[in-house]
């Protein structure tokens, strides 16, 4: 992989491999930055020493998302969901590193691994709804997947942020420990994963996972359809000024 701004394949270590957002401190993402991390997963793929990913941030935060300050295009989204679709297709298993925030599309990324360890001071949210928008990055498989459907629909209606420990209650991080902790306990799983046989690791993988690339490819379909919709509506910018300016939506509807 060619040097990035955005990600770097850190250290190996017990056949664990690190990647890393280089983005601080909020690491928003970018259709680049999701290429390049697709990139990183699928270059892994073909390294033997490498048997597990691990996921980890540099900055603040783990992943904020997308940065709603900043306009994108339509194409722009197409290419960031084709990226999208790339981390679902590879073999390895990723456990995601998960301080600070993973928001919207950041909780989209943090889903897309196989396993999350965080702390209680983590916050987690699908937020989409507070800011007048629909959903993104296949949310619409990955979490009614790890928290069932009724879960899954109170989130992504309230866009209530979730801490470390409720998180872990309702299953959708695999982990939580005290901050000074997080390094070493998600360094631990993964090596705990990478001591089992790779080849039977990676099948046992596939046979879980099932298709489920082929259901984000056409979740995130809909997703970016409706995303294009309300982002053109009066409430999708009250709900971004009003989160810029730290206080509740006035949405109207229109």
């Amino acid at each position: 992989m060619k040097e990035s701004p955005y990600v770097r394949i850190g250290t190996t270590r017990d056949h664990v491999t690190e990647v890393v957002f280089c983005r601080p401190p909020n690491n928003f993402f970018s259709a680049t930055m999701i290429a390049e991390l697709a990139d990183a997963w699928e270059d892994l793929d073909d390294v033997d020493d490498t048997r597990v990913i691990l996921l980890s941030a540099e900055g603040k935060h783990f992943c904020a998302g997308a940065d709603f300050s900043q306009s994108s295009k339509s194409d722009e989204t197409g290419d960031l969901y084709s990226a999208a679709v790339r981390l679902f297709r590879t073999r390895k298993p990723v456990v995601a590193v998960v301080h600070g925030a993973a928001i919207g599309g950041g909780l989209g990324v943090a889903l897309a691994c196989d396993f999350r360890v965080t702390s209680p001071e983590s916050r987690l949210s699908a937020n989409f709804a507070r800011l007048g928008f629909h959903h993104g990055f296949g949310l619409s498989v990955t979490l009614p997947r790890l928290v069932g459907e009724q879960r899954a629909a109170e989130l992504l209606y309230t866009g209530r942020r979730l801490a470390g420990e409720e998180a872990a209650a309702i299953g959708l991080v695999d982990r939580c420990v005290g901050p000074d902790d997080l390094e070493s306990a998600a360094w631990a799983l993964a090596a705990e994963i990478a001591g089992s046989a790779p080849m039977a690791v990676e099948s046992i993988r596939a046979t879980l996972r099932g298709d489920i690339a082929d259901r984000v490819a056409a979740a995130t379909e809909l997703e970016r359809s409706e995303q294009e919709r309300l982002r053109a509506t009066r409430d999708f910018a009250e709900g971004v000024r009003a989160t810029a300016e730290r206080r509740a939506p006035r949405f109207t509807r229109n």
